[in-house]
């Protein structure tokens, strides 16, 4: 055979290329469920985290199994709500459904036509957290906050992004201390800013507010955007709640 030929070069290349494929796509099925289980614990974790069941990096010593089973032993039922604050579906506890940052996305596209169903964990504590979704600086920025029994009081935060900058955006996540001075708080739906990150520093006595994080301004005012975003889109779900 003429190895030099370029019938041979096209045949080779093409029988690699076909090869490489299909070990790509047999690992990547295989992999698949490993995948899968670790996006649920990862966002159920920073469920559970806001909550105040645990702190992330203790979740995350716990395994996926752990972390899943927990959630499903505390958890008293999820549901998806819509613009009207009606409950439309339950999600299934006993598999630990959960919705993840794409499924978020596709949701908060709906908000300007008032044609979304967003999900609500409710805890056997009485806990119950709703997520958040936004931009940030450099991409997307989200997390959960968790209201006590009144659904006013914030017992809880946790907040996550993509790529904000490590020291400044990215202290959504990375500092407790930022996330701590949301506990004690108080959202108010009556005001055009249920809630405020507030450059500078929050007015003393206000208990709808927080300092926002020095240097970071586009990742703070992000991510209180996205918080009164969400927080509008879930105001007649609270409002009714209350009546």
């Amino acid at each position: 055979m003429n190895t030099n030929n370029n019938v041979y070069t096209i045949v080779y290349t093409t029988v690699v290329c076909v090869l490489v494929a299909a070990v790509l796509a047999f690992a990547s099925q295989k992999l698949k469920p490993m995948q899968e289980a670790n996006e649920k614990a990862e966002t159920i974790s920073q469920i559970l985290t806001a909550a105040q069941f645990a702190e992330k990096d203790e979740l995350g010593a716990w395994g996926n199994a752990k972390v899943i089973e927990f959630f499903k032993d505390n958890i008293n039922k999820a549901v998806l709500v819509n613009a009207q604050g009606e409950i439309v579906k339950s999600l299934d506890t006993k598999k630990a459904e959960v919705w993840g940052t794409s499924q978020l996305k596709a949701q908060k596209y709906g908000f300007p036509e008032g044609k979304y169903e967003i999900p609500v964990y409710i805890f056997n504590n009485g806990v119950s957290v709703l997520p958040v979704y936004g931009q940030g600086l450099w991409g997307p920025v989200w997390g959960y906050i968790a209201l006590g029994g009144d659904l006013k009081t914030i017992v809880g935060a946790y907040f996550d992004h993509a790529s904000e900058t490590p020291g400044l955006g990215g202290k959504i996540k990375d500092d407790p201390s930022f996330r701590a001075q949301f506990v004690g708080k108080s959202i108010d739906l009556e005001k055009a800013k249920a809630f405020e990150i507030v450059k500078g520093g929050a007015p003393q006595g206000q208990s709808n507010a927080i300092d926002a994080i020095s240097g970071a301004t586009m990742t703070s005012n992000g991510l209180s955007g996205a918080i009164n975003e969400w927080l509008d889109a879930y105001k007649n779900y609270i409002e009714a709640q209350n009546n």
